[in-house]
């Protein structure tokens, strides 16, 4: 510490300087103390918006549990109940997982005795695999000794065979001065569980791709020689899913990132929490084009139709939009989403009109229409500059005539018959439905999303409801991911397996690399 300056001694230009030093200190020490300030503001927003997120998620984890654990009627078929109880522990798990990401102490619980793993049946193959230090000399420069050793166990599965990797971890001790050194197992999305990626792989790829609930799984596995309990898979599909869920808003950034996106939604029941009643939400699907360079799709989960969920997803994005006429969109259109009418939807009205009645001027409109298809068949492999060339010169002359005769054709026929309607919802979304003339990186349809929602008609003949809107979400996390790996032509599993892999160790800002349209085997 230094001893103060005596001031009497100090000459006139000693003492400015002397002040100008104490008045920058001081300068100094405000702007310290103005930085710690605003530090601290700061944590202490981070610390509220924390503890308001733990204690949603905490109050989450009660109605859940109680909802699992309190009575239920026995009229609920013994299906149905199975398919909860898994969609309820598979919730628990992943709100455990995000608060455990909180880095909170633990939330005060009943103290629950730890159950104790069975061991894994000695039956199967058993992979060694030997974690040792890189270098096995000491610090102090002595040789280390191999004193003993660690070992776990992780269970592993290819399609139809069950092995076990025994992960073996020596100790090496130095003699001199004690120091114990052992190699690190590589982190795992479920460090201090049994399942391997390959395992966790196959779990979601059943349940997401094959539509297989859990029970069913618990089943196919006790079969093959292993019991898990249906429980334990619903704690790594919540867990696994957390793991997930950012390279899923990587994906989502990728499609909304696009000039031109796709959109369509289906209906999926969902069950209202603590009743026995199923009410109708709804997944939205958002594909790039068809024409694109980058082939993904990312569905999103809403527990209804309304138009607000769509401005949600699609926030500032400013593009164009490949649709229906559903009116959810209308509101997008106004703030700037430019609207590309499906020249399929349109098609439709006609044909159904055909089909049941045949009716000559839906013909007539079919056959202008097909002229149109024909078209789009001629230039779908061109450059999208030649594609508009050619829809200029042959498809522009086909769409004025079709339009004219549309016009002459709806003051003939009656005000409110059926191919009036059909007629006008084509008039009405004219300018849409044409657009796609004008740009060559814009489809003619919305088939392509309409085939991107086909997994989940497929699924809900499978589940029967989303447990939750939670679970819901979930379900079209995951399926972003397994349907747009199909897209890039991957197969879904290998594509999982080495993404569960690399993941717990990719850096955050290179994420991107394991997107299914950039992802690379190792």
């Amino acid at each position: 510490m230094t001893s103060s300056p005596d001031l009497a001694q100090m000459t006139p230009d000693q003492l400015r300087a002397f002040a100008a030093q104490l008045l920058s200190q001081v300068e100094a020490m405000g702007h310290t103390v103005e930085t710690m300030s605003k530090t601290v503001e700061t944590m202490g927003k981070k610390i509220n918006r924390d503890q308001t997120v733990i204690e949603k998620l905490t109050h989450e984890i009660a109605q859940l549990k109680r909802l699992k654990f309190a009575k239920r009627s026995e009229q609920m078929n013994p299906e149905q109940a199975s398919l909860l109880d898994d969609l309820i522990d598979t919730d628990i798990a992943a709100i455990e997982a995000e608060l455990q990401a909180l880095q909170i102490a633990p939330v005060a619980t009943e103290k629950k005795q730890k159950p104790k793993r069975t061991a894994l049946p000695a039956e199967f193959p058993r992979t060694l695999i030997h974690h040792e230090p890189d270098n096995t000399h000491c610090p102090c420069g002595c040789a280390l000794k191999r004193i003993g050793e660690d070992v776990s166990e992780k269970l592993d599965y290819t399609p139809g065979v069950f092995t076990v990797e025994r992960h073996i971890r020596g100790k090496w001790v130095c003699d001199d001065c004690e120091t114990l050194i052992q190699a690190p197992v590589p982190a795992q999305v479920i460090d201090k569980g049994i399942p391997t990626a390959g395992l966790l792989a196959h779990v979601m790829i059943a349940k997401f791709a094959d539509h297989l609930p859990l029970y069913r799984q618990e089943s196919i596995f006790g079969r093959a020689g292993l019991a898990i309990p249906r429980s334990t898979l619903a704690q790594w599909v919540g867990m696994t899913g957390v793991q997930l869920q950012p390279l899923v808003d990587a994906l989502r950034d990728v499609v909304t990132g696009q000039q031109v996106v796709h959109a369509d939604e289906t209906p999926v029941q969902m069950l209202a929490p603590g009743t026995k009643k199923t009410h109708r939400s709804y997944v939205w699907a958002y594909a790039t084009s068809q024409f694109s360079d980058v082939a993904a799709v990312v569905y999103d989960f809403s527990p209804s139709r309304a138009g607000e969920h769509a401005r949600n997803f699609l926030q500032g994005w400013k593009g164009k939009l490949v649709c229906d006429d559903f009116g959810g969109y209308k509101a997008s259109f106004e703030l700037g989403v430019t609207e590309i009418g499906c020249m399929a939807h349109a098609r439709r009205k006609f044909f159904e009109l055909h089909a049941t009645n045949k009716s000559q001027i839906a013909e007539q409109a079919l056959g202008y229409i097909q002229l149109l298809y024909e078209i789009e068949s001629e230039v779908r492999d061109l450059e999208p500059d030649l594609r508009c060339r050619i829809r200029q010169e042959k498809a522009m002359p086909v769409m004025d005539r079709l339009h004219a005769w549309m016009i002459a054709q709806r003051d003939l026929v009656p005000e409110g018959s059926a191919i009036s309607r059909a007629l006008d919802y084509s008039l009405k979304r004219w300018a849409a439905l044409s657009r796609y003339l004008d740009d060559g990186a814009v489809p003619i349809d919305n088939n392509w999303a309409e085939n991107q929602i086909r997994p989940w008609a497929l699924g809900r003949k499978n589940w029967l409801f989303a447990g939750s809107l939670r679970s819901g979400k979930r379900a079209a996390a995951i399926m972003s991911l397994i349907q747009s790996a199909r897209l890039n032509g991957h197969d879904p599993y290998a594509y999982l397996k080495d993404v569960l892999t690399r993941l717990p160790t990719q850096r955050a800002s290179e994420i991107e690399q394991l997107l299914p349209h950039k992802w690379q085997p190792v």
